[in-house]
């Protein structure tokens, strides 16, 4: 609600407190949420009731663990104005928020943002927490569900095979994740990743090739304008590759570790080589 004055948010879920909040910040809430046998709210119901409802052409899916800067506006506002057809998305910042954020404060952004960068890890891109589009690029969606793993990397992949340009906006957006445990699962954060309904999002989904992260974006958002991304050619079959690869690559180099210590190929240890991990 901080981001821009005529920002729309609907808030999904029955979950206990949020008719209150909706009610307290103004927010459109949309208690029902169709689920899975489990219970697990599913991302297509979503989707589909934002489409109808949404007073703006432009939507945003975003998990509400994230806290975005008056940043992502104005990147959402440059790719909008270069695609017709376009996905948004950007790594996130996983941050300790431990105090109350004043959002009555007009600078409220740059405390947050220096702490995400001194104090925060930024994530690889198979973490991907919010999408913006324009409405239409996601008519008929598989029955996913929020709370597991793929469903995040099937809407990218679906913007690639939609035809759309998927602009991966790290480099000008700070996406701020708080971090949270995951006790919601009896499992924790293994559950999320193995469970049935893990399993069941990963065949609704289509399977490895039905699957796309940041790093299969079509282009990168800089400060001084758009590029495009080569990494999507590979991205996907290194992805497979790359568990295979990486063992194979260090048996290969204990295998020649003496013939390149006699030849005098073996690096010199610095300090950095025994202290980095402290």
């Amino acid at each position: 609600m901080r981001l821009h004055a005529d920002v729309e948010v609907i808030l999904f879920g029955d979950d206990a407190g949020s008719a209150d909040v909706a009610r307290e910040l103004g927010l459109r809430h949309e208690p029902r949420v169709e689920r899975n046998e489990f219970g697990s709210k599913r991302i297509d119901s979503m989707f589909a009731r934002a489409a109808e409802i949404a007073r703006h052409d432009v939507l945003c899916f975003c998990n509400c663990d994230i806290i975005l800067l008056p940043e992502f506006c104005a990147a959402l506002e440059r790719v909008r104005g270069r695609h017709e057809r376009f996905l948004m998305v950007g790594r996130r910042w996983d941050t300790n928020v431990r105090e109350a954020v004043d959002f009555g404060d007009a600078n409220w952004g740059v405390g947050l943002k220096e702490l995400a960068h001194q104090r925060g890890v930024q994530q690889p891109g198979w973490s991907v927490d919010y999408f913006a589009f324009r409405r239409g690029l996601y008519v008929e969606m598989p029955a996913l569900v929020i709370g597991r793993v793929w469903w995040d990397h099937w809407l990218v992949w679906k913007a690639r095979e939609a035809g759309a340009a998927v602009v991966d906006a790290s480099e000008v957006v700070t996406a701020i994740h708080q971090n949270h445990d995951y006790a919601y699962h009896p499992a924790g954060a293994a559950g999320v990743w193995t469970d049935e309904q893990a399993k069941e999002n990963y065949r609704l989904a289509g399977g490895r090739w039905h699957l796309r992260t940041i790093d299969d974006a079509t282009h990168l958002l800089g400060a001084e304008g758009e590029r495009g991304n080569v990494r999507w050619l590979w991205a996907p079959y290194w992805r497979y590759a790359r568990p295979r690869v990486v063992p194979a690559w260090f048996a290969l180099l204990d295998l020649t570790r003496p013939v390149r210590r006699a030849l005098g190929m073996q690096p010199k240890r610095g300090r950095s080589d025994v202290t980095w991990g402290k």
